[in-house]
C-alpha cells in the first residue's frame, strides 16, 4: 500500500475521531462533581492498611561502601 493511500485513512479516521460527539451522561457527571461515593470508592479504606509509617533515626543510619 502506497504512502497516500495510507495517509488518506489516516486522514480519515482522525476526521471521524474529531468530529464525534457522544451523548453526555449529565446524571454521571453531577454525582461525580457533587462527590457522591459509590460502592467501589469504598473498598480504597481497605489500603489504609499498607501507610508507610514515619521514618525514624534509625533509617538515616547510612553510610557509603568503600
Amino acid at each position: 500500500m502506497g504512502r497516500g493511500r495510507q495517509k488518506a485513512k489516516q486522514t480519515k479516521v482522525a476526521r471521524r475521531l474529531k468530529y464525534f460527539s457522544p451523548d453526555t451522561d449529565y446524571q454521571a457527571l453531577e454525582r461525580e462533581l457533587t462527590g457522591t461515593r459509590s460502592a467501589v470508592d469504598e473498598d480504597d479504606e481497605d489500603y489504609d492498611e499498607y501507610e508507610i509509617p514515619p521514618a525514624t533515626d534509625e533509617d538515616d543510619d547510612w553510610s557509603p561502601r568503600r
